[in-house]
């Protein structure tokens, strides 16, 4: 068994769970701690269940109850240290053994699964992706991304399954109620991948083995699920890939999607 659940997934907190016959690890922690066990209740897990939670960056959405989680229920945190040197708070609340190193870029192994977290080009300290990889498995994880460049579409090549952000529409963001400074970040080169960009980096993927692809943190604001969807299905169309070459998803902003299966 090697499954995949997006528990929670936007610009308003994310928590992704990867499940083996002897492993469940979370990647964030952006929601409440009461969210996530809703979540995983609805799965038959609890958080009493979960070995570990992989960091991908010290931005809120992505760490609000990571320090409460592991305090509660002793669970080990694993980040770079730049990213713990950036949230002091939540490092305060997690005991020293549960405080987990890894340097972006050099693989570690986590119960039966091996990790190779990449970094990624977003306004945080320093922001990675996972690779995450089960027996002949690779499951991939890449949000808040300003641009794709061949480094990330190296790493992203040769997965079975990939989370890819697919963050904002650059009309619906023009029109927004956002402040010019915000939009301009998410523009940026190190904020956030727009859905025709998503679509783009998918593109170049199916040909290495990607067949299932889930599109995440997704902008409450700037995109629309079935914005997102049609975008992107448009684009991968242009490089004649259909529906019959991959299964696309859209993760949802406020409850569990279907367990994927990798």
């Amino acid at each position: 068994m090697f499954n995949f659940c997006s528990l929670y997934s936007g610009s308003t907190g994310n928590c992704l769970l990867v499940q083996t016959d002897n492993s469940n690890i979370l990647i964030d922690a952006g929601v409440s701690q009461k969210k996530i066990n809703e979540a995983l209740a609805s799965l038959n897990i609890s958080l009493e269940n979960i070995d570990a939670i992989l960091v991908t960056h010290e931005h809120s959405d992505h760490i609000k109850s990571i320090g409460s989680i592991s305090k509660k229920y002793d669970i080990p945190v694993f980040s770079n240290i730049e990213t713990w040197n950036n949230m002091p708070t939540q490092k305060e609340k997690i005991e020293i053994h549960n405080q987990k190193i890894f340097k972006n870029n050099e693989m570690f192994e986590l119960q039966d699964l091996k990790i190779f977290p990449f970094s990624t080009p977003h306004d945080a300290a320093n922001s990675c992706g996972f690779n995450i990889f089960y027996q002949d498995k690779k499951l991939s994880v890449a949000t808040d991304i300003g641009h794709v460049d061949d480094d990330l579409l190296n790493y992203l090549q040769k997965s079975n399954f990939l989370l890819l952000e697919s963050n904002y529409d650059p009309e619906v963001l023009k029109y927004s109620s956002y402040p010019y400074p915000l939009k301009q970040r998410i523009l940026g080169l190190n904020g956030h991948l727009s859905n025709s960009s998503a679509g783009k980096t998918i593109s170049h993927l199916v040909p290495t083995g990607l067949n299932q692809v889930m599109l995440g943190h997704l902008s409450k604001e700037n995109n629309f699920p079935e914005l997102a969807y049609q975008t992107v299905m448009e684009e991968l169309e242009t490089h004649k890939i259909t529906n019959k070459d991959i299964t696309l998803t859209v993760a949802s902003r406020n409850t569990p999607s279907n367990i994927i299966q990798i």
